[in-house]
């Protein structure tokens, strides 16, 4: 009689076979710090505009929150802040999704484009931020040419749909820019090319 190897656990034995353990893929040496610098050059920038977006919606929000304009800022001034952080915004994410997007996306499936969940995670969250960030710019023009009211409340209401979104996305497509993520892509040569 053969002896033949149980299963464990309910497994078929053909399945314990198959799961043979994976060689550990070797860390890549540590970078110099000129490397480092090379391969971190976009997340430097995109880390740049991003403390832009946070700082003017931490103005924005934080007004909300509080029930007060920031000292010294008119309500004219207040909601052309808020038209000028959606407008930058907006702007920022279209140069991203025509010029930057495309050209890692031949290497990053970070940033691939594609229809609903085919595309990635980052252009998804565009997306979702777009959602809210539309309706938030477009009450701020009715107040602006006096269509309607301005409540504080009331932009509070449209900022609650997408913060954390945006918030995610702001730290997330900087990591995903960083050197050690980056260096998995791309050479130094082709770094230096990348555009930004």
């Amino acid at each position: 009689m053969e002896d033949k190897p149980e299963a464990i656990a309910g497994q078929p034995v053909e399945s314990l076979k198959a799961e043979a353990p994976k060689p550990k893929e070797e860390e890549p040496p540590p970078l110099s710090d000129h490397d480092f610098k090379v391969y971190n050059r976009l997340a430097v920038k995109m880390e740049y505009f991003h403390d832009h977006f946070r700082r003017s919606w931490n103005l924005l929000w934080g007004a909300c929150t509080s029930g007060r304009r920031p000292q010294g800022m008119s309500l004219k001034q207040f909601i052309a802040e808020g038209v000028q952080f959606a407008e930058h915004l907006t702007a920022h994410h279209g140069i991203e999704e025509n010029y930057v997007f495309p050209h890692l996306a031949k290497k990053m499936p970070e940033f691939k484009a594609g229809r609903g969940n085919g595309a990635a995670e980052l252009l998804r969250q565009h997306r979702e931020i777009h959602a809210g960030l539309d309706a938030f710019e477009a009450y701020l023009r009715r107040c602006r040419a006096g269509e309607d009211d301005f409540a504080l409340d009331a932009l509070r209401a449209r900022m609650e749909t997408w913060g954390e979104v945006l918030w995610t996305h702001l730290d997330q497509e900087v990591k995903t820019l960083g050197a050690e993520n980056m260096r998995r892509y791309w050479t130094k040569e082709e770094m230096n090319r990348l555009p930004m």
